[in-house]
């Protein structure tokens, strides 16, 4: 299979995906005497990024593997095409949210802490519901608080790569805090 065979195999696969796709899963579709390479993958990768250069579509590597979605520049067209409104969260529910991105791992209380605020039940169990968050595991204290961390549907869902794509926290001057008192 030549060079611009595969690209064109690959670049069919990711368009008919429902989910981003990882090199193995591409792998996993030929048969094992046509079964490309990490390489051959990766160069037909390279070569896909730039035939979308200047393009409204782009390939997008996300935490779970590679997808062909539209440019953020045309989302308020893409928007309009849609019925569904998308969905309105609340200030607690994305402060939540926020937290466990930031300063995974985290227990409720740590989140408590942070937010000043006891953390709704039903807030918590959306996150799970919408699999962005996870129980990484139980804190060794005396209640054996869950440890929230969030999942690879987070990443995804928020077109990052991995938790060091997060924007960068805006740092408080202490001085002018005090200022404001």
């Amino acid at each position: 299979m030549n060079e611009l065979e595969l690209k064109l195999i690959v670049e069919a696969l990711l368009m008919s995906a429902s989910e981003p796709l990882t090199f193995e899963r591409i792998q996993a579709i030929f048969d094992d005497w046509q079964k490309p390479t990490r390489e051959q993958l990766n160069q037909a990768m390279t070569l896909l990024e730039e035939d979308y250069i200047g393009r409204a579509i782009e390939l997008k590597q996300l935490a779970s593997g590679y997808c062909l979605q539209t440019r953020a520049d045309y989302s308020s067209w893409i928007a309009r095409l849609s019925v569904e409104k998308p969905a309105k969260y609340s200030r607690a529910f994305l402060e939540t949210l926020a937290i466990i991105a930031y300063q995974q791992p985290v227990t409720r209380a740590d989140i408590e802490e942070v937010r000043g605020v006891a953390v709704s039940s039903s807030i918590i169990k959306t996150l799970q519901e919408r699999e962005w968050v996870r129980v990484a595991g139980h804190r060794d204290v005396p209640g054996k608080p869950a440890v929230y961390v969030t999942t690879k549907g987070f990443l995804d869902y928020f077109n990052l790569r991995n938790l060091t794509d997060l924007p960068a926290l805006p740092l408080k001057n202490p001085i002018t805090e005090c200022e404001e008192l």
